[in-house]
């Protein structure tokens, strides 16, 4: 059967109709007739495949990848790097549209390399995970891959890769002559046995977390818009660093300035140590404390104070007395996982009178949800960008800039 692909979804597949009903189909670009099967019946949309493309849109390209829809990852490559990037637009003003914001007149995209971008992988038993498989794709190289990872790909035969869960993390940004690490998932919870016999680390400023160890042999450095930082490479940390440079930049342009700030979900602090910039003391709030560890080495020298908890138990314990502590905060820059901002977060900020937010996300879903909340609680949704960091995927991460 027939189907006209009319627009593209979250998640990549392309949305068409079959006598009225939603069908959605992979692969497809919006515009394009195709000739596709349905291969699963649901109550309200049916899912299909692909047989043969009638009328191909004129932005089809062929996949350079020879894993493209084998391998796990990609799923816009088939689309022209520039196409894609429409497309992601397209995605997130849908979102938030169904949210009644609309966001198309404010939305600017911030890219970088199309292809070579990407600097941490994580490998099961040597290769990359098949979509919905257990399979496993021996990678020789990954056109998303930095240069150092895809020499390591190509350098090091599939059988000799270390079994189980690797991490890789490979850059020209790191800051040492060593520009690959690879670790395997194992060895977190062995040094998390031996945390407490471990030398802690000592600062002046006063802190609401009892402090684990940072590992040095799985520490790295990098070097972005002029600032360096540490982390640990099994914690999390963005992977395409040519574009995190850019965004770091924006946030700090995007900061008036004043006397406190709170990075709320702060992870190792790259964000905090521009937000430092700008204001005389951050308050940093993450619940894993082992990335909090290097957060504090990342502020050195800058006044801060460091909560080692979720931001709702921080709401609920902490908030008044940090308040009490420091006074009222003049901004906010919120990075939250992809559920989004906890009930107790997103309720807090409604109520706070923060003058200033800047809301990071990886989930547009959640992200408009969230904004949804604060603008009915009076703030102004002035500026949005979209964060190109995952190209050839569907993959959207954004920032908004919310004024009170």
């Amino acid at each position: 059967m027939n189907i006209i692909a009319d627009k593209i979804t979250f998640g990549g597949k392309s949305l068409g109709k079959i006598d009225g009903k939603n069908v959605f189909v992979p692969f497809a670009i919006p515009g394009e007739k195709l000739e596709v099967e349905i291969t699963e019946h649901k109550k309200d949309y049916d899912n299909a495949v692909i047989k043969s493309i009638i009328f191909p849109s004129p932005f089809r390209v062929k996949a350079p990848c020879p894993y493209y829809q084998n391998c796990g990852g990609c799923n816009m490559m088939h689309i022209s790097p520039e196409h894609q990037r429409v497309l992601r637009k397209q995605i997130l003003c849908d979102i938030f549209h169904q949210h009644s914001i609309d966001i198309s007149s404010i939305t600017q995209t911030i890219y970088g390399p199309d292809f070579n971008y990407r600097s941490r992988f994580q490998l099961n038993n040597g290769g990359l995970s098949q979509k919905s498989s257990n399979s496993i794709v021996p990678v020789t190289n990954c056109l998303c891959a930095e240069p150092v990872i895809n020499e390591y790909f190509s350098k090091t035969n599939f059988e000799d890769r270390p079994k189980g869960r690797i991490h890789l993390f490979g850059s020209d940004y790191v800051c040492s002559e060593k520009k690959l690490s690879v670790t395997q998932e194992k060895q977190l919870n062995q040094d998390r046995l031996k945390g407490n016999k471990a030398k802690k680390i000592k600062l002046k400023e006063k802190h609401y977390f009892a402090g684990t160890v940072a590992s040095p042999e799985n520490t790295v450095t990098v070097r972005l818009a002029e600032k360096e930082f540490c982390f640990d490479v099994r914690g999390f940390f963005q992977s395409n660093l040519f574009v995190f440079e850019k965004v770091l930049k924006l946030i700090s342009e995007n900061l008036y300035g004043g006397k406190n700030a709170l990075d709320m979900y702060c992870g190792c602090g790259a964000i905090s140590s521009f937000i430092a910039d700008k204001y005389e003391t951050v308050v940093m709030v993450e619940h894993n404390r082992d990335a909090l560890v290097y957060a504090e080495q990342n502020l050195r020298g800058h006044k801060h104070i460091s909560y080692g908890m979720s931001g709702a138990s921080w709401v609920k314990n902490c908030s008044a007395e940090c308040t009490s502590l420091c006074g009222a905060f003049d901004a906010c820059v919120i990075d939250p996982p992809r559920s989004g901002m906890e009930n107790e977060v997103c309720d807090y900020l409604c109520n706070s009178k923060i003058p200033l937010i800047l809301s990071m996300s990886c989930d547009p879903s959640t992200q408009a949800r969230d904004c949804a909340k604060l603008i009915k609680a009076g703030y102004v949704l002035e500026k949005m960008y979209l964060l190109d960091f995952y190209p050839n995927t569907s993959h959207i991460e954004s920032l908004a800039v919310l004024k009170l």
